[in-house]
Formats: C-alpha cells, structure tokens, sequence
C-alpha cells in the first residue's frame, strides 16, 4: 500500500518488489530525519497519521515508504504507533518501539522522540568517528597487501632468476623469498580459495555464539583496541540506558531491552545478569560491580550517588557524554598511535624482501672482487 495524496492506493505486490524492498537497508540517517521531523510535527500538534502521511512522501528510502505505509494503516484500524512499529523489529529496534510506548503511555510521545533523536545523533556520530579513525590503518594494510604481492609476483622471480643463472649459493633467507614466490606464482589459485574461504569461515563464525565470545574477548584483550572497545560499549549502553529510564520504563526491563541494543556478547551478558540481579532486589551499582573487568569503578561510584539520589537516568547520561567525548579524543589519536606500527611492519616486510635479495648480490660482488 502508498499513501499518496492522503488517499491509500496498492503497491506492487509481486515477488521481486518484496524482495527489493526487504534488500533494502533503512540507514540511520533516514531513521534520525523521521524521528527528529515526527517530533517537530508532533510539537506543532499535527495529528499521528498526518504527520506519518507527510513523512512518507518526503522520505526517499523506498523501505521506509512501505513501512510508513503499513504503520499508518494499523493506526488507521486502531493499533496504538508502538504496536504498529513492533512489527518491523529490522527497521526500528526494540528500544525505539518500548520508548515510544512509553511516551505513548505516559502522553510524553514528544519527549520520547527528543530522547530518541538525541541517543541516534549520538550513535551517528560515533560510528562516524569509529569509521573514520580505522580508514588509515586499513588503508595503509591494503596497499601493502598490494605492494608486497606484486613484489612477490612479478619482481622477485625475475630476480631471483638473474641471480640463479649466475651460479651463486643462495643464503637461507633467500631460498625462503624463492619458495614464497614460486608458491604464490604457482599455486594462485590456493592463495585465492585460502583467502576466500578464510574470510567465508570468517563472516560465518562471527555469528555463532561460541565465535562472537573468542573475537569479543580478544578484542577486549587487545592493546589499544581493547579501551576503545570498553569506551564504545560503555558510552553506547550508558546512552540507550539512560534514554529507556528517562521515559519511565522500569529498570529491570530498561537492562533487558538494552542488552538487546548491544553486540558485545560479554557486556550482553553483564546486562542480563544485572537485570536478574535487581530482581532479588540487589542495587544497581552492587549488580554491576560483579562484572568489573567491563565496569570501571567510576561507572560504579556514579551510579551509586545516582541511587542515592534518585538521579540515576541523568548520572548515566553524563556517564554516556564522558566516554563519548574520552572516545572522541582517543580516536583523533588513533592514527598517530598505529602510525609507528604500521611503519614497523611496512619496514619489515618490504625490507625483509629487499635484504633477501640483496644478500646474495653482495656475495657475488664479494666473489668478484675477491
């Protein structure tokens, strides 16, 4: 169905439309301008369903159109906005669905899409950080990758022919340079389906259970990396918790519904068990502080004064605002930290590569003059 012209006429409904528009990803730029645009309309006291129709024809993501569709159809039958969007989990996620519940709830719908449009301006941006802080490296990986494979293939042999025709003992290293080249001349099309089949296991094992926990625990453990994780995840779940308390859900539930919003599975885990925690009872800052190697003291002691407060959705979005500005600085740094190691590897690959080769031209020139 597509509202146009505030009348509701039929979509295509042949099989290829639904899977494009099933293909189609809904980004979180076209998310954030319906969220920030319903609450300006929503302000102006226009009607839900007016202000759903008016989105609907300015949206360009046709996925989105047809979700806006069906939703304002279900509010047209009489479907409250949050049961109408609960039945597109891959467009809006749970948070955004018990949020505007709330809102809904408790006649705050305005106020709960203010909080909404500030939690994914947030995440926009940190996704915008992350992404630009790990081009360089993966930049500077690839054209080595690159560099050092055409140095193999095309390079080398013809070296090492040169200096195999002279007759001169090759040194160990050298020999090594001959056997990597040959194979990766020869045997291409094991590199290829190695390669392919490495990043196919890859992608596969990421997704399991038992996968998401070795890569997850690695990345924590790793130097660098590892802050940056606990500074993204820290900051993420700060924000979503802060976000689903300031709309008055219960905690429990605010904890579930954000171990949901998270990829760590650890830090999933940590959610889940707090949340069963607080259901005997136990505190909040009590219930984390078992899981201190994600949870630094200081999320601990903030929380607490925010218990004894009654402050506790303010204290974690200050929480949520402080790791966010650490990662943002972090981040800027990020380059200027690898740069060194990436220099180092590039050193030593395209040096160890220039020393085999230079190894046994010096012996001769040896021989020469000896």
């Amino acid at each position: 169905m597509i509202i146009e012209n505030s009348k509701i006429t039929s979509v295509p409904t042949n099989f290829l439309d639904k899977m494009l528009l099933a293909l189609t990803p809904v980004k979180l730029t076209d998310k954030l301008f319906f969220t920030k645009n319903l609450k300006l309309m929503i302000h102006a006291s226009m009607p839900l369903t007016r202000a759903l129709e008016s989105l609907r024809l300015q949206t360009e993501n046709k996925r989105l159109q047809s979700v806006l569709t069906v939703v304002y159809e279900r509010i047209q039958k009489g479907d409250t906005f949050s049961e109408a969007l609960r039945d597109h989990p891959r467009v809006f996620s749970e948070i955004f669905v018990n949020m505007i519940r709330a809102g809904e709830e408790s006649g705050k719908l305005e106020e709960a899409l203010d909080t909404l449009a500030l939690q994914m301006s947030k995440e926009h941006k940190l996704k915008s950080e992350i992404k630009g802080a790990l081009a360089y490296p993966i930049v500077v990986l690839t054209v080595m990758l690159f560099v050092t494979t055409g140095l193999m293939v095309f390079v080398v042999p013809n070296l090492i022919e040169m200096l195999i025709t002279t007759g001169v003992p090759l040194p160990l290293p050298t020999r090594i340079l001959v056997a990597v080249s040959d194979f990766m001349v020869h045997y291409s099309y094991l590199v290829v389906i190695f390669f392919v089949g490495g990043t196919i296991f890859f992608m596969r094992i990421r997704k399991t259970r038992a996968g998401k926990a070795v890569l997850h625990k690695i990345v924590l453990r790793m130097p660098v990396f590892g802050k940056l994780a606990q500074k993204v995840n820290l900051a993420r779940s700060c924000r979503a918790l802060a976000s689903l308390l300031k709309t008055d859900i219960p905690v429990v539930e605010s904890f579930i519904i954000t171990s949901q919003v998270i990829t760590n599975v650890y830090y999933k885990e940590a959610f889940l068990g707090t949340a069963e925690k607080l259901k005997k009872g136990i505190s909040i800052h009590e219930a984390i502080n078992t899981y201190s190697s994600l949870f630094t003291s200081t999320v601990v002691q903030m929380i607490a004064v925010g218990e004894e407060t009654g402050t506790v959705d303010e204290i974690l979005g200050d929480i949520a605002l402080f790791y966010e500005e650490e990662l943002d600085s972090s981040l800027k740094n990020l380059p200027s930290l690898l740069e060194p190691i990436l220099i180092l590897i590039l050193g030593v690959t395209v040096g160890g590569i220039a020393v085999s080769i230079m190894m046994p031209i010096f012996s001769l020139t040896q021989g020469t003059a000896g």
